[in-house]
């Protein structure tokens, strides 16, 4: 049960700010991926899952196991097919009037991934219909409510998993709602205790807390305690997709170009890596920030033919930052608002909403700071020009 809650509290927040939709192959006779030689186990794993299931494709505890690596791998690697994959592991039940529970809160968690956050939740409350103790359902449910700005809805979910889940894992999902809606020392301070007396918990859940007190602590302004975490969950988890994304915008922020391009430079498959490598490329003056720009643009054109608007918070930065386009940026910023509303939406909400004066950004930032009372450091600035009291 362990294993399960740390893959939703891992991949489900994760999976909205993956960099695409999701590719779903038309047969199981595709090819999904040219694997090279000397895997890695997780890989290795993965490829005994799927030939297993490939045998027998309608066992359900198979095609479960495997779905969850896939969406773990997901979040591992920045890698969207993945998402794919594991939605073509669950084909047979996913378009059932009643799955089984494992497979709606797999279904959420994908669902999630794409935006579809109404079908996610509606997955979900089906779930705690049948069993309100599932944990993982809380959890993801707790997730989706957080990234869309229900915070009362997130802590409620939060609150159903004490005496359900790990005690880490209860103060992680309540400290990041807390966080975000006006009660981020006090809410900081309970996870770090919480983190430094639970030094036995499995090395994931540890890496992706210790990432969660990076951010916290960055907003907070606490820039030593901020790299101290950050620092500490590369060294758990030194692959992990979003930390590296994390933890590239902290330095960033500081004006650390440099270390970005050492940490990122092979590491550009993911299209949010390669967004800030080539930010950091192009603040650094090196020559190659136009070729690292224009690979960029191209997967983003094609995401666009595809009408995939899943990565509309990256593109609002993409256009901002690389290619000068305030009016662009917030439009897109915009429209990934209406959407989704973390502080990463928040923060380019803030800074297209500057470089194009448009009054509707201005408003809704302002609107948001005063409602949800969120405290960011990074912010300041903006927030200040903006002519924001908060």
């Amino acid at each position: 049960m362990l294993g399960k809650i740390i893959v939703s509290l891992a991949c489900a927040v994760a999976a909205a700010s993956a960099g695409a939709a999701p590719h779903i192959p038309a047969s199981g006779a595709e090819v999904l991926e040219r694997l090279p030689g000397g895997l890695d186990p997780a890989r290795r794993q993965l490829q005994g899952l799927r030939t297993a299931l490939a045998a027998d494709p309608h066992k359900l505890g198979l095609a479960t196991t495997l779905a969850q690596r896939y969406i773990e791998q997901s979040r591992r690697d920045g890698d969207p097919r993945y998402l794919g994959y594991a939605q073509a592991a669950l084909a047979p039940w996913w378009n059932q009037a009643q799955p089984p529970s494992s497979v709606l809160v797999l279904r959420a968690t994908l669902r999630q991934s794409t935006h579809q956050f109404g079908p996610a939740l509606a997955d979900l409350d089906t779930v705690l219909k049948r069993d309100s103790g599932n944990a993982q359902a809380w959890l993801t449910r707790a997730t989706v409510q957080l990234i869309t700005g229900d915070f009362a809805g997130a802590r409620t979910s939060c609150m159903r998993l004490y005496s359900r889940a790990p005690e880490l894992v209860v103060q992680a999902c309540l400290a990041n709602v807390g966080s975000v809606s006006g009660q981020a020392g006090a809410s900081y301070e309970r996870l770090r205790q919480t983190y430094v007396a639970r030094a036995d918990s499995p090395a994931a859940l540890r890496a992706w807390v210790a990432t969660l007190l990076g951010e916290m602590a960055a907003r907070l302004g606490r820039l030593d305690a901020a790299e101290a975490h950050y620092r500490e969950a590369l060294a758990l988890d030194p692959q992990d997709s979003y930390l590296l994304g994390a933890y590239a915008d902290f330095l960033l922020e500081r004006g650390r170009s440099p270390e970005v391009i050492a940490l990122l430079k092979d590491k550009t498959q993911a299209d949010a890596l390669l967004l800030r490598y080539a930010i950091a490329l192009k603040t650094a003056g090196r020559p190659d920030a136009a070729r690292a720009t224009a690979e960029l643009a191209a997967r983003f054109d094609a995401a666009m033919r595809r009408r995939d608007s899943v990565h509309q918070r990256e593109q609002a930065r993409f256009e901002l930052d690389l290619r000068g386009d305030a009016a662009a940026a917030v439009r897109l910023a915009k429209l990934n608002w209406a959407v989704q509303k973390e502080p990463a939406d928040l923060r380019i909400l803030a800074q297209a909403a500057l470089a194009s004066g448009d009054g509707e950004a201005r408003a809704l930032v302002r609107a948001w700071i005063k409602n949800s009372r969120i405290e960011d450091a990074s912010l300041a600035a903006a927030l200040a020009r903006l002519g924001s009291a908060a």
